[in-house]
């Protein structure tokens, strides 16, 4: 039975900005299977999303959205969840957006354990503004900002997130489209914060540079590279060298913050009542 997405996009902006072959327009359709098969009415969710090309993929989505400024998607995101915790609250960004002038929101959001689903789109570059190296860009990598290759240690971002506190971490590829579905759908029904790292291409700002010209190209890439956590348990270090761990990286409670501020305020509020 064919999935109807055209009820989950606003009338009248496809065809969409991305270049043919990215592999964001993919990751759309994920997080549109994902919403879903989570069972959320169209008008319980919220999407916010910043600067780049991800980020505008909130433009194309018929639920509540906010697209914000550069970076600041996850504190707009949380003075959503904040006014309204009975909504569903999606932040839709890339590793420039969330991770560079972004990153300190995203650290402090996994801390405080905020029910929002962040999905991070991870291309290596930034995409929309020339392909310059981001947090993510690989090592020895060429950008337009690293001529002679780059030397900056590139973020494992579900390892810093883990490290920061969130509840939820996962990773999946554009290529491995299905899984990335089953995923984001996990990550929207958890109760706090929850990351999902999709790892796309951009054969123009990214690939073009470093030998792999086409969409396809980077779509085969993940297929190599990319390894299930379960399948990565019977493998050895050998065998695991170099690749990327897909699916559930940690999952785990611990208390959300709207609730715990919830809390907080009424025990506040009661004591002033009988102090009288």
């Amino acid at each position: 039975m064919s999935f109807d997405y055209e009820q989950y996009i606003r009338e009248g902006t496809i065809p969409h900005i991305m270049c043919p072959g990215c592999g964001n327009g993919i990751v759309m359709k994920s997080i549109i299977k994902a919403v879903d098969s989570a069972g959320i009415n169209k008008d319980d969710m919220v999407v916010v999303s910043g600067i780049g090309c991800s980020s505008r993929i909130s433009g194309y989505l018929d639920f509540n959205t906010l697209h914000g400024t550069h970076g600041r998607a996850i504190p707009f995101a949380t003075g959503v969840k904040m006014a309204k915790p009975d909504m569903k609250v999606m932040v839709i960004t890339g590793d420039g957006d969330g991770l560079a002038i972004g990153g300190n929101h995203f650290i402090h959001a996994c801390r405080r354990n905020i029910d929002i689903t962040v999905v991070l789109f991870n291309n290596n570059t930034y995409g929309m503004t020339g392909g310059q190296a981001s947090p993510t860009t690989p090592l020895e990598a060429w950008q337009t900002t690293t001529p002679y290759g780059n030397i900056d240690p590139p973020f494992d971002i579900c390892a810093l997130a883990i490290a920061a506190g969130a509840t939820f971490v996962a990773r999946g590829t554009s290529y491995h489209t299905v899984p990335l579905a089953r995923l984001i759908t996990k990550a929207l029904q958890h109760k706090g914060f929850a990351l999902v790292e999709a790892i796309v291409g951009c054969h123009v700002g990214f690939g073009r540079k470093n030998r792999l010209p086409r969409g396809v190209d980077l779509l085969l890439q993940q297929k190599e590279l990319a390894v299930d956590v379960k399948r990565a348990e019977r493998l050895s270090p050998q065998e695991l060298e170099g690749k990327v761990l897909t699916g559930i990286l940690c999952q785990r409670d611990r208390p959300e913050y709207t609730e715990s501020y919830r809390r907080l305020v009424e025990q506040v509020q009661q004591k002033q009542a009988a102090a009288g």
